[in-house]
């Protein structure tokens, strides 16, 4: 069972127009977008020491963020339902969102494969220390710009030490100028009131070569936007709702910075050629930066 055309929203459907690709999108749409999860992105999950998660806080600012635990800590027990069996990790800036009736994003990604499966909905249960998620929209997503390591859970994460600010401070960036990945979480500006799967909260996967994420004299950042499916799942969002929220990860050090930015679209940054192969760039301006150090209960193995 699919999901017919208006599975996209008017931010989404914008972008499909100026791209000319509106009527094979809506054709796609009701193709690839599901309203369950097939057999295949349900055992895939069950694999998974981590998901990444996009959630908003009080304020309807997009956060992104993750869950970690033993592969097997997510199940499916039904193609409309995922069963997260984990908590908040400790520095979690938007840890009480963790919550019954919560619209929520989630990215399945096995680096090491290149394998990375999609979902929205909202949270439905809450108890025995697991969330319950009922399905919104489910897709795959194509594997490009993923950079291959393996994430290993271990049971012994280093103590927690959290830095927040107003501001991206050196450290933090640090990790964006080394970073070859990051996550994005974005929303339609309805997701916290609406039940229409189309109107949700989505976090996404970017990638690059290090350093492909640039620190600018202000400290907002600049990101290249390379081709990819054409949904315009975050350009779409980023339309109607400009507050996104940013994840970058130190592999080696196992340190998160968790980002509360607004986006803007830069169309010739990429025109003049800054980076190889880009479309467009993405101008985030940091309105709150939360570090955490230790904590996290994985450690990557470079493939």
């Amino acid at each position: 069972m699919g999901m017919n055309a208006e599975a996209w929203h008017a931010g989404e459907q914008e972008l499909h127009r100026r791209e000319g690709i509106a009527a094979r999108m809506a054709e796609v749409g009701a193709r690839a977008l599901r309203d369950h999860m097939p057999e295949q992105h349900r055992l895939f999950f069950a694999e998974l020491p981590v998901v990444y998660a996009g959630l908003l806080d009080r304020e309807g600012q997009p956060w992104a963020t993750l869950l970690a635990g033993a592969p097997g800590f997510v199940s499916s027990p039904t193609p409309q339902r995922l069963r997260l069996a984990a908590r908040a990790l400790p520095g979690d800036p938007v840890a009480p969102s963790w919550r019954e009736g919560a619209a929520v994003a989630l990215l399945g990604l096995q680096a090491e494969t290149g394998r990375r499966n999609r979902m929205n909905g909202w949270i439905v249960g809450d108890q025995d220390g697991a969330f319950e998620v009922a399905v919104g929209q489910s897709f795959g997503n194509c594997p490009k710009y993923i950079h291959p390591r393996r994430a290993v859970h271990t049971r012994s994460p280093a103590p927690v030490q959290v830095t927040t600010g107003d501001a991206l401070d050196e450290a933090g960036a640090r990790i964006v100028r080394s970073a070859d990945t990051f996550f994005i979480a974005s929303a339609h500006p309805a997701a916290s009131r609406s039940r229409d799967p189309a109107e949700g909260v989505d976090v996404s996967h970017r990638g690059g070569p290090a350093g492909f994420v640039r620190v600018e004299a202000d400290s907002a950042l600049l990101a290249p936007d390379y081709p990819g499916n054409m949904f315009f799942n975050t350009l779409g969002n980023l339309q109607v709702e400009p507050r996104c929220g940013l994840l970058f990860l130190d592999f080696r050090r196992g340190e998160r910075l968790h980002l509360a930015c607004r986006a803007a679209l830069v169309p010739e940054a990429a025109a003049a050629g800054s980076w190889a192969g880009a479309l467009r760039a993405l101008r985030f301006q940091v309105e709150r930066a939360v570090r955490v150090a230790g904590g996290l209960p994985l450690r990557w193995e470079e493939e």
